[in-house]
C-alpha cells in the first residue's frame, strides 16, 4: 500500500497480509478535492447580456499565448540551477512527481505572451485560487483575461496548504485506526492468526512513503491549476512579478529581469484584481528565531525524516492539524500556546479537541512566552535534519525551560502579500500586514478599477473557498456591473483535526478572549444541542463519544445565527446550516427535513427538533 505505514507479524504469510490489508480497506476514506475548482470551472461560458464587454465574444484562438518552456529533470540528472530554484520555491525534492508539479504550474523557462493585448478586459495578479478562478472565469464570460504568476500557480493551496495536509492527514488516521485493531481482545474482533494462534503486532511508519504518496496526489491534482488548463480556457499566463506602474497599468517583472527592464510586458487594463495571497507569519521578537533553521507550512511538506521532536508554535487551525499528524507518525509534539487553544471558536470545542490530541501524545503548553531559539546544529544535507532549542516561560512551570527539537513549526496566522506591488502607483489603500482595504463589492476603497480577492484582502475569512467565491463576486462587478456583496456570504470553516471541528457565523471575543454573543451588537441568543455520544451511528462506529452540534439562534426565534460541530464528519455536517443560513431556512425547517438513519448528520436534525419540541402544543 501507499500509505507509508506497515503491520507487522511474526511469521505473517502474504495470504493473511493480503487478507488482513482487506479488512483494512474498509477504513479508506480518500477525496482529495482541488479548492471546488469543478463547479467554478462549469463549461458553460455565456456572457450576461447588457454587460460592458464587447457583444462578441474574444475567440480563444487568439487568445494563445505562444508560449514555449523545457521541462524541469529529476534528481540526480537535475542541475545546480534546478535545484537551486526549486528549493526557492519551497519544492523539494527533484523527484518524479515534483518535477510533474512544476513541469504544471511553474514552467522552468516560460515565454510570456508577446506582443500582450493592447487592452485587458481584466487583468489579475497572483495564481492561487483567487486568481485562477477570477482570471478563468472571466475568460469563459468573453472577457480578455490574463493572470500573473508570481511563483507556484495553484497558490498555498495545491502547494502548501489543502491539499498536501489532508494527505498526510489521511494516513495519520488510517495510522490511529490500525492501532486499534492490532491490540489483541480488541472490541472489533479483528485479529491475523497463524497456525490458529495470535501473534503481537506493530504499526510501523514509512515516513518517507507517507511524503512520496502525498508529491504523488498532489502531481495528480496539479494539472487543474496549471498554465495548459489556464490557455483551454481562453486566458493568458504571465509568469513573473506583477507591478503597478499607475491606476491602469501593470508591469510584469520577468524572472531575473528588474523592474523597468526594456523586456518586461507592460499590460493595460480595464480592470485588475489583487489575488497576491498570504505568507506564514514570522515574530520578530524572539532572539535567534530568524536565524534559526525553523518550518512554517511552506517547507514542512519538503520533509523526508520524521522529526523524533516537534515544537509547534501556535495554537490555530493548521497547529493543532500537523501536531495530531505527527504524533500519529511517532514524533513527540509539544503545542506551545499563548491563550487557550482556538482563541476565537467555541471554548467547548477546543476543550474536547484538546483531550482528544492529549489522549494521543500530545503536549499542550499555555501561557507561553517565547524567550529565545538556539540553534544547536545545522542540517548537514537536504535529508537531514537540524537540532535546535527552544527556550520559554508557561503557566506549568515556575522556572523557564527549555525544549529541543528537530523541527520547530511556526503556525501563528498569515500576512497578506502586499509588498513591492507598487499600490502607491496605483493609488490602492492598504494595511501593511493586514491587506487591502476594500469596500463590500471586494473593490479597492481609493481605486474603483482595482478589486482584491483572498488572503491578500484586509478583514475577511483566509479561506480557500472564501476566495473563490469572492473572485466570482468580482468578475460579476468588475465585468458585469454586478452588485454582488461581500456581506452575504455564508462562509464555513473547518478544522481537518479528528475530530473535525466547523463552525460558521460570527464569532466575537471580548478584551479577555472570552467568546461572546456569535451575532452583531452582541444580541441575546438560544443555544440548541445535541451530543453524538446518543447518535446510533456514532454508536455502531465506537466514535464521537465527545462530540456535539451545537446551533445558536437569534433569540427567541428560529433564525440561525452560528453554528459549531465537533464531529469526525464536521466538514461535510455544516454544509447544511450553512445552506440554511443562507437561505434563511429556519432552525424549525431543518428540524423538519427528514435525515437518512443512521447518520452522524442526525445531530443537525437533532437540535431542530429540539426547537420545535420547545413549540409544542401540548393536552391539558
Amino acid at each position: 500500500a501507499d500509505f507509508g505505514f506497515s503491520i507487522t507479524l511474526i511469521d505473517m504469510t502474504m495470504v493473511i497480509r493480503l487478507l488482513y490489508l482487506s479488512l483494512l480497506a474498509n477504513f479508506f476514506l480518500l477525496r482529495p478535492t482541488t479548492c471546488f475548482i469543478s463547479p467554478i470551472y462549469s463549461r458553460t461560458a455565456a456572457t450576461t447580456s447588457g454587460s460592458s464587454l464587447p457583444s462578441q465574444r474574444w475567440q480563444i484562438t487568439n487568445m494563445s499565448s505562444s508560449s514555449s518552456s523545457s521541462q524541469w529533470n529529476e534528481s540526480p540528472t537535475s542541475t545546480s540551477e534546478e535545484q537551486t530554484l526549486a528549493k526557492s520555491l519551497s519544492i523539494w525534492p527533484l523527484d518524479t512527481y515534483n518535477v510533474n508539479l512544476l513541469n504544471e504550474v511553474r514552467h522552468k523557462q516560460y515565454t510570456n505572451p508577446n506582443p500582450p493585448l493592447p487592452i485587458y478586459d481584466l487583468v489579475v495578479i497572483g495564481a492561487g485560487a483567487g486568481g485562477l478562478v477570477s482570471s478563468r472565469q472571466a475568460a469563459r464570460r468573453g472577457a480578455k483575461s490574463c493572470m500573473i504568476s508570481a511563483e507556484l500557480a495553484g497558490g498555498d493551496c495545491l502547494n502548501a496548504g489543502c491539499v498536501p495536509s489532508k494527505a498526510l492527514l489521511r494516513c495519520a488516521k488510517l495510522v490511529r485506526e490500525a492501532k486499534k485493531i492490532v491490540v489483541q481482545d480488541n472490541e472489533y474482533g479483528i485479529s491475523v492468526t497463524n497456525s490458529g494462534k495470535t501473534s503481537d503486532m506493530n504499526v510501523s511508519i514509512d515516513f518517507p512513503k507517507i511524503m512520496e504518496r502525498m508529491r504523488k496526489l498532489r502531481a495528480h491534482i496539479a494539472p487543474v491549476d496549471g498554465h495548459a488548463r489556464g490557455d483551454s480556457l481562453g486566458t493568458q499566463t504571465f509568469q513573473g512579478r506583477g507591478v503597478f506602474t499607475s491606476p491602469s497599468t501593470i508591469e510584469v517583472v520577468e524572472h531575473g529581469q528588474q523592474l523597468g527592464a526594456e523586456s518586461n510586458p507592460i499590460l493595460h487594463f480595464r480592470k485588475a484584481v489583487i489575488a497576491t495571497g498570504g505568507r506564514p507569519f514570522v515574530p520578530d521578537n524572539i532572539s535567534g528565531l530568524k536565524e534559526a533553521p525553523y518550518t512554517t507550512n511552506l517547507s514542512l511538506f519538503n520533509l523526508q525524516q520524521l522529526p523524533k521532536r516537534m515544537v509547534v508554535l501556535g495554537a490555530g487551525v493548521v497547529a493543532l492539524e500537523m501536531a495530531q499528524a505527527f504524533a500519529s507518525f511517532g514524533s513527540e509534539v509539544t503545542v506551545l500556546q499563548r491563550s487557550r487553544l482556538l482563541s476565537r471558536g467555541d471554548e467547548e470545542a477546543a476543550e474536547a479537541i484538546k483531550q482528544t490530541l492529549e489522549k494521543e501524545g500530545v503536549k499542550f503548553l499555555s501561557g507561553v512566552s517565547v524567550n529565545e531559539v538556539t540553534t544547536i546544529k545545522e542540517a548537514t544535507n537536504n535529508d537531514d535534519l537540524p537540532l535546535m532549542s527552544v527556550s520559554l516561560s508557561c503557566a506549568e512551570h515556575t522556572e523557564p525551560i527549555s525544549l529541543d527539537c528537530e523541527c520547530l513549526l511556526l503556525a501563528l496566522g498569515r500576512t497578506a502579500n502586499v509588498d513591492s506591488l507598487g499600490l502607491e502607483s496605483a493609488g490602492v489603500d492598504f494595511h501593511p500586514s493586514k491587506g487591502i482595504l476594500v469596500n463590500d463589492f471586494s473593490q479597492s476603497v481609493s481605486n474603483p478599477d482595482v478589486y482584491a480577492v483572498g488572503d491578500c484582502v484586509s478583514d475577511v475569512f483566509r479561506l480557500t473557498h472564501m476566495s473563490g467565491e469572492m473572485a466570482k463576486v468580482v468578475v460579476q462587478n468588475a465585468l458585469f456591473k454586478g452588485q454582488w456583496r461581500l456581506s452575504s456570504l455564508v462562509v464555513p470553516a473547518v478544522m481537518y483535526t479528528d475530530p473535525e471541528y466547523a463552525t460558521i457565523g460570527r464569532i466575537h471575543v471580548d478584551e479577555n478572549d472570552n467568546v461572546v454573543s456569535p451575532i452583531e451588537n452582541n444580541e441575546e441568543v438560544d443555544v440548541y444541542k445535541a451530543e453524538l455520544q446518543h447518535n446510533d451511528r456514532a454508536i455502531l462506529d465506537s466514535s464521537d463519544k465527545t462530540s456535539f452540534v451545537k446551533i445558536l439562534c437569534k433569540k427567541g426565534t428560529g433564525t440561525i445565527v452560528g453554528c459549531t460541530i465537533v464531529s469526525s464528519r464536521a466538514g461535510e455536517m455544516i454544509n447544511e446550516v450553512s445552506l440554511a443560513m443562507k437561505h434563511d431556512i429556519s432552525l424549525e425547517g431543518v428540524g423538519r427535513n427528514i435525515h437518512s438513519y443512521p447518520t452522524l448528520g442526525e445531530a443537525v436534525m437533532g437540535c431542530g427538533i429540539q426547537f420545535i419540541n420547545s413549540r409544542w402544543e401540548t393536552m391539558n
